[in-house]
Formats: structure tokens, sequence, C-alpha cells
């Protein structure tokens, strides 16, 4: 977790902040010198970046799905179909209620709404730690899947207003980063918990306790919002987007990564088991792998966008991720599986922020719109997994793989329409 600012350092033209992140050295790159003639252009304000930055350690917990199906399953004695409905009962509410908290915070400001997801997020994470039964745990998912609709909606254009304009794609990519070390830590914790305190549900309390001193941190922290003046935000002008066909080929892009996100988080475990023969506890380990993948990923994708293009890195980084889901089904080697998973997740990492950046780029006077049909999209994380079980089922849960690399070759194919325009 962010805790402390250590130094600034001048390099060149540009400045870095440090801060020990997880007891990781982060690297925070800026501009010395913005244009000083663009409203856009500004210096990086760190007292409002890291209650910002926070906020996506609390969107980390709705990854706790993947830890719910694997420990509540085995709790409840649970069949793997209603062991799938917790990452439905979480993500569905991406596409009932992403578009309308779009138009909200367009009313009441990114900062208050994004305040109110955290909370709920933390109602949804104290409910199942209380009262333990599988409908309670589907209610408190469900409460954790709103809260995070919420959170997602208004951190991401809320982070675009605190950082310079032009390493907009390099701190949403930061930010995933940020994002992937609460995810790689949900299941250690889980894991410790079980073993010193005999329940691994102490996990919840912990995550909920995080999620109020967040909020009470952002409330404290004012922050100058871009507004959209000119357009008055409704769902008409939100869904009229859609008629756009790059922003309906972006909103698309976002459904099938996040599908491939909580597909692999939630299937890696088995897939491991059965396919490499490798015990359960250890198996179960492989999305901690998976999600440190994504946080190397997303801290190299932060650096390395302020030398490449969106586009460019767009079409590289899916093209990569095929190689690796056909390579995981093809070797014999369990210690290679290993490196794989961590390499799908580097693979993966930037794709959310890529194509949210690239679409905010091409129409920035649209961006709570965007944002709002971009959350709806993550609705992909309720549907690709369930594809994922069904087709398992009807063959070997490798065959649920080759639904992520259709996934992924979609990407790609976006990053080579995209690099065109």
């Amino acid at each position: 977790m962010i805790s402390y600012l250590i130094a600034w350092e001048l390099l060149s033209l540009r400045k870095a902040a440090f801060f020990i992140l997880s007891g990781s050295f982060i690297y925070l790159p800026f501009v010395d010198h913005p244009d000083k003639h663009s409203m856009e252009a500004k210096k990086l304000n760190i007292p409002k970046l890291l209650p910002v930055l926070m906020a996506f350690i609390v969107m980390s917990f709705v990854d706790l799905v993947g830890i719910g199906v694997d420990r509540v399953s085995k709790d409840m004695s649970l069949s793997a179909t209603l062991g799938q409905l917790i990452p439905s009962a979480a993500f569905l509410w991406f596409l009932l209620l992403s578009v309308p908290v779009g138009i909200m915070q367009a009313k009441i400001g990114k900062r208050k709404m994004l305040n109110v997801g955290i909370m709920v997020t933390a109602f949804g994470l104290l409910f199942p730690f209380f009262m333990y039964s599988f409908s309670m745990v589907l209610f408190g998912f469900a409460l954790l899947g709103i809260g995070n609709t919420i959170v997602q909606v208004s951190a991401n254009p809320l982070l675009v207003d605190v950082v310079p304009s032009n390493r907009t794609s390099s701190f949403l990519s930061f930010s995933q980063f940020v994002k992937a070390i609460g995810s790689m830590i949900g299941a250690p914790l889980a894991g410790y918990f079980a073993l010193k305190f005999g329940d691994w549900k102490l996990l919840f309390l912990v995550f909920g306790i995080v999620s109020i001193l967040t909020a009470i941190w952002l409330g404290f922290t004012k922050v100058d919002e871009r507004r959209q003046e000119d357009i008055k935000v409704t769902f008409g002008s939100a869904f009229s987007l859609l008629g756009n066909g790059f922003i309906f080929m972006m909103v698309l892009a976002i459904f099938v990564v996040v599908g491939i996100d909580v597909g692999f988080n939630s299937n890696s475990g088995q897939f491991l088991i059965k396919h490499f023969g490798i015990e359960q506890t250890a198996a179960e380990s492989g999305r901690s792998v998976y999600f440190f993948g994504r946080m190397l990923g997303t801290f190299a994708g932060a650096i390395m966008l302020t030398k490449f293009s969106s586009r460019k890195f767009l079409m590289g980084t899916s093209f990569l991720g095929i190689l690796a889901l056909i390579a995981i089904l093809v070797i014999p080697s369990a210690v290679a599986a290993w490196i794989l998973v961590f390499l799908i997740g580097m693979f993966v990492a930037n794709i959310w922020p890529l194509v949210f950046s690239i679409a905010v780029e091409k129409y920035p006077n649209r961006t709570n719109e965007i944002s709002g049909l971009m959350m709806s999209a993550i609705s992909g994380g309720a549907v690709i997994p369930l594809i994922m079980g069904w087709v398992s089922d009807l063959s070997t849960v490798a065959a649920g793989i080759y639904v992520l690399i259709a996934c992924m070759l979609y990407l790609f194919w976006v990053g080579v329409y995209s690099l065109k325009k």
C-alpha cells in the first residue's frame, strides 16, 4: 500500500517521485516543463494523486472473486456451476449500473461518486465476514460489484484530472500496477489468515477497513475536476456513442480483455491442477503469480508508454499474449507453465488502460460517457468465464483456454486497426 513519499530527484528535464508501495520502489515519471499555454498541462500534485491511487487498491478487491470461488466452494461443498455465480454476482452490475453512474458523476462530481463506491465496497466486504452463508456471500459480492462499478467509472477519469495530460497513458498504466498489487496480495493473505488464525475470511475485514480509511482520506482531499460544460450527459448521449464504430470497437475490447482477466483468474487453479497435475494449494497460488506478472507489466508499461505510442503498444502486447496462451496449452512442463502464467499476466496488464486512453484521446470531451460505456463492458467478466466453463464441461478444462485465445485475437485486430487510424 502507498505509505511514504521518499524523495524528489532532478533528472535532466524530468523529476521522479518515489514511493514505498508494498515494499517496492515505484517510479512516477512526469514532465518538468509543461506547456504553459495549455489548460491541460500541469505539474504532478502528489497529495492529490496519492488518495486517488489508493482508490485503485480498493478497486482491486473485486478480484477476490477468484479466492471466493475456491474457498467458498470448498467450505460449502458447492458445485462448479454454483461457484461461478460468485463472479457473476459481482460483474453483472457493470452492465446495469455503469452508464447511470457516469451520468450521476457528471452531476455530483467524480470525487464524491468515487467515495460512494468505496463505501459500498466496504459494506460488501464486511457482510460476508459477519454473516457467512452462501446467500450472504452472494449478497456481499453483489455489493462488492456495485461498489467496484462506481469506483471503476469514477477513478479513471479522476486520475486523468490529477495528472499531466501528456502522461495520461503512462499514469493509467501505473494505476493498473497499483491495482495489481492489491490483487496479488489477496491469495497469500487469505492463506496466512487461514493458517495463523484459522479464518481466511479475516481478509474481508482487513480490506473493508482499508476501504473505509481510503474514503476518509479522499474525502479530505480537494481535486480540481474537469467538467463537461458544453455537453449534457444523458442516457441518450452515452448510448448514442455506440453508433460510433470506433467507440463500439473499443467498448467491445474492454468486454473482451476483462473477460480474459477474470476468466484466467477464476480458472487458472483448476487448469493447473487438471492439465499439469499440480497440487491444489500450489495451483491456487497461480493467481498470485498471474497478478505479480500484471503488477510488473503495468509498471513496465508506465515507463515504456513514455517512449512508445499507445496503439503500437496495444498491438504488440496483444500479439505476445496470443503466443503465451498458445504456449501454455502445448508445453508439457509444469515449471514452464508457471513462467507462462506470469507472462500472460504481463501481456494482459496494459490492455485495459491502453484501450481507455486511446478512446479518450480521440474523444476528450466525451470522457464521462466513454467511461460509463467501458465500465458497462466490464460485464465481460461475468460472461466470458461462464463460456469457458461451458466449453470446459463439453470437453476439457484446457479447451476453455481457446476461448481466451479467440478474445486475444480480437484485441490484436483492434491494435492493428487503431494503428491505421
